[in-house]
């Protein structure tokens, strides 16, 4: 027997997620009814939604700034789209106010976009560092190249920002937000810098 969804709790799905009609109801379907269950696989779908996009051009986008109500933290992003019509969108500047406040309030900062790009002498000093610490002293070295692998791994994630739990949900990470907004969107989109600004730092 089949699951009976009402009209209001699709409107209320949709409300939540941004996705279409017909696609919250087929997900609330799937689902039989349970919201967080629909709410995930509306989620799967857009992340694959948006790894079909990643190779499209993306010429156009905005700058946008953000300074934090105690004046003393601020942050500029660039993040790109393919056209100047999105770029002008509420999507879009949600997307782009969301990143920068992130950036803002997320510590540690972050210093890269990317794993990969975050500095290979940032992640050796902290390899040397985790070697000469206490708790790696009397560890046969096998294990204590496991911890460390373990460590690192955790230490570049932390600090690339696609790979950090995003501020306003950590069951996402930025990476995630962004892939959202390009699934609802229908268009690849790129963040292509930041700085991030401190006062007395």
């Amino acid at each position: 027997m089949s699951t009976t969804i009402s009209a209001k709790a699709v409107f209320a799905l949709r409300a939540q997620t941004g996705a279409g009609m017909m696609d919250c109801k087929k997900a609330l379907m799937e689902a039989e009814g349970d919201e967080q269950k629909a709410m995930e696989l509306l989620r799967q779908k857009g992340l694959k939604t948006a790894d079909k996009k990643a190779d499209r051009a993306t010429s156009e986008g905005r700058v946008y700034s953000y300074i934090h109500h105690n004046q003393r933290v601020g942050v500029m992003v660039q993040i790109a789209c393919e056209t100047d019509f999105v770029a002008r969108g509420d999507d879009f500047e949600s997307l782009c106010s969301d990143i920068c406040m992130h950036i803002a309030a997320t510590v540690p900062s972050p210093v890269a976009i990317s794993a990969e790009e975050v500095p290979a002498e940032m992640v050796e000093e902290e390899r040397r560092i985790l070697l000469g610490s206490e708790d790696m002293a009397n560890k046969p070295d096998e294990i204590k190249e496991k911890i460390i692998a373990g460590r690192i791994d955790k230490f570049i994630k932390e600090r690339a920002l696609l790979e950090q739990e995003f501020v306003k949900d950590p069951s996402m990470t930025v990476g995630d937000r962004l892939k959202a907004t390009i699934s609802k969107v229908g268009e690849n989109m790129r963040i292509e810098r930041f700085s991030r600004f401190e006062l007395g730092s």
